[in-house]
């Protein structure tokens, strides 16, 4: 079987080499050596300033809401995994969605602006399978109208635009280190900010909002990492480089090997140190697709349709039509990708795409 994504797993005494501290200690969170520490590794390696990490890449997103103080509308797009979506919604804010661009799969900053209203308070978009948005137009854009912006980054690990980290922009970018990401921490995810006061309020607000054993300072939940998900990121950080090689050879052999007849890829954009987390191709119809999915699953093959459904057709976020999203999300699959995939494996999956396209 070849599924669409395997978790990067290194020898698991590495791991347990690590762990042991935590073991040792009885310390298992609350923010122990494990987590601060690879913090501090992750500054380093990515070239921020500034990190949170937290439990899952989802919570870092309601943070920034809270911790912006965001109401009413907040655009975003409808080409994204649901938990984009879902953190506004639960914030009590409203997603205003705007349509993609069909060839980087981000939103189209050209629509941004005749959406925005008395009502809008933020703009939160994500930077579609690693490839960055137009940042400074939609920068220009948020200045321009009092906003604020938050880049859902959780495909970025170790993506550059423009020669610096992806997360050093917009008021907030986040990152997923879910099991299934580039790097992960079993279940994971960080908060980039570079405003001092800003951060520091979202370091409460991710800790119970304590300041001290008794002290509170505002609000706050529950979104600390904890030692065990610290050590696998400490477990998994050595390995980044080699893993990025890796996926980047096997995306130049899908490359060279699929004759893109009937289907296309994903543009990238200019300026762009890409990390190879994904790739997605997109049928010229949705029955193509759907012929070719059939038949790579009977050979025990499974992409999967990713990002799919189009969130604006989604029944609890139902907005107006986005044909460019809804069009891609009928034809877009992510192919295998993943550390141990073999090159006669990609062999076999472009051979039969360019066969039953």
């Amino acid at each position: 079987m070849i599924p669409v994504t395997k978790t990067f797993l290194p020898n698991q005494d590495e791991y347990q080499s690590f762990l042991k501290s935590s073991w040792d200690k009885a310390w298992l969170t609350n923010r122990g050596n494990l987590v601060t520490s690879l913090e501090s590794k992750l500054k380093t390696y990515l070239e921020v300033n500034s990190i949170i990490a937290m439990t899952n890449g989802t919570l870092p997103i309601q943070i920034a809401i809270k911790a912006l103080e965001l109401k009413g509308e907040i655009i975003t797009t409808p080409f994204s995994y649901i938990a984009t979506t879902s953190c506004i919604i639960w914030e009590g804010c409203k997603p205003v969605f705007v349509d993609i661009d069909p060839d980087y799969l981000t939103v189209d900053e050209s629509k941004i602006e005749s959406k925005i209203t008395e009502q809008t308070s933020a703009i939160l978009v994500t930077h579609v399978f690693g490839n960055p948005c137009n940042i400074e137009e939609i920068q220009r854009i948020a200045k321009e109208h009092n906003l604020k912006v938050i880049f859902d980054a959780a495909h970025c690990f170790g993506v550059k635009y423009n020669g610096e980290s992806v997360f050093n922009f917009g008021d907030i970018s986040t990152c997923s280190f879910h099991a299934t990401k580039l790097f992960h921490t079993g279940e994971g995810g960080a908060l980039f900010c570079n405003l001092p006061e800003l951060y520091e309020k979202m370091f409460y607000h991710h800790n119970f909002g304590h300041n001290g054993p008794e002290a509170f300072q505002g609000e706050g939940t529950n979104a600390k990492m904890s030692e065990l998900q610290g050590a696998m990121g400490h477990t998994i950080l050595p390995y980044m480089d080699e893993i990025i090689d890796a996926r980047k050879q096997m995306v130049e052999k899908y490359e060279e090997d699929l004759n893109f007849i009937g289907y296309r890829s994903m543009v990238l954009r200019k300026n762009t140190h890409w990390n190879y987390s994904y790739y997605p191709i997109i049928f010229d119809s949705d029955d193509k697709l759907s012929h070719v999915l059939e038949v790579l699953n009977k050979k025990e093959i499974y992409p999967r349709r990713y990002f799919s459904p189009s969130l604006n057709t989604i029944e609890h976020v139902k907005g107006e039509q986005m044909p460019i999203s809804e069009a891609i999300s009928s034809r877009v699959i992510c192919l295998p990708l993943y550390f141990e995939l073999k090159e006669k494996d990609i062999q076999l999956i472009c051979e039969t795409i360019n066969s039953e396209v």
